[in-house]
């Protein structure tokens, strides 16, 4: 999973073609912990879907834009449009469900 900055987050995440799914997480932050290999792991089993990760505390103006309050936020991009958003963390077979349409 790559990281996006405040800098490039229009371009690689509002600005893509396809499906973005971002995780807003910090260093400190233990769910974020979790859920990050979780996602590593989701990202290599869905390649048509660009998985990205933005911490808070480096952009908290993107954070601001998207009303993300508590961390772990996931939020599911497609077209530049927020599709689904998901607080907190949860084991891989629910993120999977909970994500499955956008997903698929």
């Amino acid at each position: 999973m790559e990281p996006v900055t405040q800098d490039d987050f229009d371009d690689v995440v509002v600005n893509a073609p396809g499906k973005v799914l971002v995780d807003f997480w910090a260093e400190w932050c233990g769910p974020c912990r979790m859920v990050g290999p979780v996602l590593e792991e989701m990202a290599a089993e869905y390649p048509d879907v660009t998985f990205v990760k933005l911490n808070v505390d480096e952009a908290p103006e993107i954070a601001q834009r998207y009303g993300v309050m508590n961390i772990p936020t996931i939020l599911a991009f497609e077209q530049g449009e927020v599709k689904q958003r998901i607080v907190g963390a949860m084991p891989k077979a629910k993120l999977v469900a909970e994500l499955g349409e956008f997903l698929g």
